[in-house]
């Protein structure tokens, strides 16, 4: 095999596996983007929901709060009919934090807690929701940026080992040897190294969808 068959094949090897790496990157920067998509749609739904949710428990706050109002101020007045009035209203998650509070005996000891809103057994299921719900929205949106940031490295990688097939490619263009060696060393250069930068990237199989 002459010197000139030698290097030419050594740039259709270049070629052929550059080619071969290039659609394999564009894939995952495919696959990554559609990951992308998915992560931020779920963050998105996730925040929407948890707004719901929030709304939903500062309404429920606001209706424990006037029913104990009134419960209080029923019971200044001494009206024990309309005390039990309200105190039958309230809603079911107020009442372990209710019953807890008078069981400090809050009318008779200083140390007592002032409402029962600052009882531990106050939870609202709601406002239990609303906080799980942020915490999804945040793993998906950090997802999201991660997923952003790998589906642009596998496009550089894609520009690389374009550079790559360029220089494969014009190669066959030049007659003198010294130089024909030139450009498809530098070729070889940047598809060995690109390849290796793309064997430490993480690999996205899901279908998008």
């Amino acid at each position: 095999m002459t010197r000139s068959e030698r290097l030419e094949l050594v740039a259709v090897v270049l070629l052929a596996t550059g080619t071969i790496a290039t659609a394999w990157a564009a894939y995952q920067a495919r696959q990554w983007t559609g990951e992308q998509a998915h992560d931020y749609s779920v963050g998105t739904g996730s925040r929407i929901a948890e707004n719901r949710s929030a709304a939903l428990a500062n309404r429920q706050v606001q209706i424990d709060v006037a029913t104990f109002i009134q419960w209080v101020d029923a019971r200044k007045q001494g009206d024990a009919a309309l005390a039990r009035f309200y105190r039958y209203r309230f809603r079911d998650e107020f009442k372990p934090a209710f019953g807890a509070w008078l069981a400090t005996r809050p009318f008779t000891d200083p140390d007592a807690p002032e409402t029962p809103f600052a009882m531990p057994e106050y939870r609202l299921a709601a406002t239990a929701e609303a906080d799980r719900l942020e915490a999804t929205a945040a793993v998906a949106s950090e997802r999201a940026k991660d997923a952003n940031e790998r589906a642009g490295s596998y496009m550089l990688a894609v520009v690389l080992l374009a550079s790559a097939l360029f220089f494969a490619g014009i190669s066959t263009r030049f007659e003198a040897p010294a130089i024909r060696r030139a450009v498809l060393g530098l070729g070889a250069v940047v598809l060995i190294v690109t390849v290796v930068w793309l064997a430490t990237f993480p690999v996205e199989l899901t279908p998008i969808g």
